[in-house]
């Protein structure tokens, strides 16, 4: 399978320059490419991306507005037209339902002050020895954090709003081999708690209100600034700084958590959260916004792919998870969300609110559910990753192949 290995990197003074009119370049021939799309009239056929890449870098080098893009190699250019074409497939396939996930847009002009990306494939970029060489633009210094574990394909310059530059390699690996410590977890996702697992440990997440606090003033004081000064751009590249910061420490945490939730069981079990609904809640927008709930979705979905007999399953965001004893089954009903500890009105067991629906998710997702309104739950219950023989056995065999 592919994957990115993504590396700092540290150009010269003039290696930034020819990296800046490669990105206007390649963000030139992006949107000329558009143009000529948008241009076509309704019902008349599209140019293909070969025909867009002849109009739009073969005769647009042979024009005195264009002749520029001679200066710089032509591979990320080819690509960048690339990128169109695979935006555009994007959007088709969102709006014949063939893609999942959110709604993808029609593609839009690239601006200038967004990130900027250059991609190169085999012909235009080597590695020599612990430098990376470019085509047109010489040998960059890699802060090398690790190593790659085979010969890369591709390589995309990124250069972040906070005017960071990264290298970032596509590599071909094979599937790891790992034992599980336990046959299956429930996950629990939460706000002043991040995750509460079915075990009964608590994965606290970071806090970024010092942070929140910093970027919001700074927020406010470049809304006072006059667009086009110099204190304006460097009050822009401070804001830029903070935002970083906090999502590297946000990426940070969720890769370690979901590595570790990954690694030590065979079946994750996570709900179904509608996010985007819940952002619509003033109060709570902010707090849930930070916590990065999707994300560590799409990275347990990702990483089980990588590590053999591996699995997550997503159960419905309508189970009663909060609602249902995990002791006895018995369905207490919604509870309000100030009430943080439940005691059983039947088998007389006090449960910790987030514990018991950690516990409820397990059970839901391994299809364990004790109460009658469930049994018909496996319909709902999607799973990704590696199937296992864990699946199609009972739960006490399973504990078994971990005695």
């Amino acid at each position: 399978m592919k994957v990115r290995y993504q590396y700092r990197i540290y150009p010269t003074l003039q290696q930034v320059k020819g990296l800046n009119q490669l990105f206007g370049c390649c963000r030139v021939v992006y949107n000329d490419a558009l143009a000529i799309v948008r241009s076509v009239p309704q019902g008349e056929k599209w140019p293909s991306n070969a025909e867009l890449q002849k109009l739009v870098i073969t005769q647009g080098k042979k024009t005195a507005e264009r002749e520029w893009l001679a200066d710089v190699s032509v591979v990320p250019l080819q690509q960048s037209v690339q990128d169109l074409g695979a935006a555009f497939k994007n959007f088709f396939e969102s709006r014949s339902g063939k893609r999942k996930g959110p709604k993808v847009g029609f593609p839009r002009f690239k601006k200038k002050l967004n990130q900027q990306s250059a991609r190169f494939v085999r012909t235009g970029f080597s590695l020599k020895g612990n430098k990376l060489e470019l085509a047109k633009l010489g040998r960059f210094k890699v802060k090398w954090s690790r190593p790659l574990p085979s010969e890369p394909s591709s390589v995309t310059i990124i250069r972040n709003t906070a005017g960071q530059y990264h290298a970032s390699f596509v590599v071909e690996i094979g599937p790891i081999n790992i034992e599980p410590l336990r046959p299956s977890i429930g996950v629990d996702l939460g706000i002043k708690t991040f995750a509460f697992l079915s075990t009964g440990d608590r994965v606290e997440s970071p806090r970024y209100n010092r942070l929140d606090r910093k970027t919001r003033r700074f927020q406010r004081k470049l809304a006072r600034q006059v667009k086009g000064s110099k204190r304006r751009e460097k009050t822009r590249l401070r804001l830029a700084k903070l935002k970083l910061k906090t999502a590297n420490i946000r990426k940070d945490f969720l890769h370690k958590t979901t590595t570790q939730l990954v690694h030590e069981n065979q079946v994750v079990v996570l709900e179904d959260l509608a996010v985007k609904n819940m952002l619509g809640n003033r109060k709570l927008a902010r707090a849930i916004s930070q916590q990065g709930w999707g994300t560590a979705r799409t990275l347990c979905e990702a990483k089980a792919n990588m590590v053999n007999d591996r699995e997550v399953r997503i159960i419905s965001r309508w189970e009663p998870t909060s609602q249902i004893c995990s002791d006895c089954g018995f369905r207490w009903g919604k509870v309000d969300l100030s009430v943080r500890s439940i005691l059983c009105v039947s088998c007389g067991t006090e449960h910790d609110r987030d514990g018991n629906a950690a516990k409820n998710i397990e059970k839901s997702g391994l299809g364990l559910t004790q109460d009658s309104k469930w049994t018909k739950n496996g319909r709902k219950t999607r799973m990704s990753g590696n199937p296992t023989a864990l699946s199609s056995q009972p739960y006490s065999e399973q504990l078994g192949l971990f005695a």
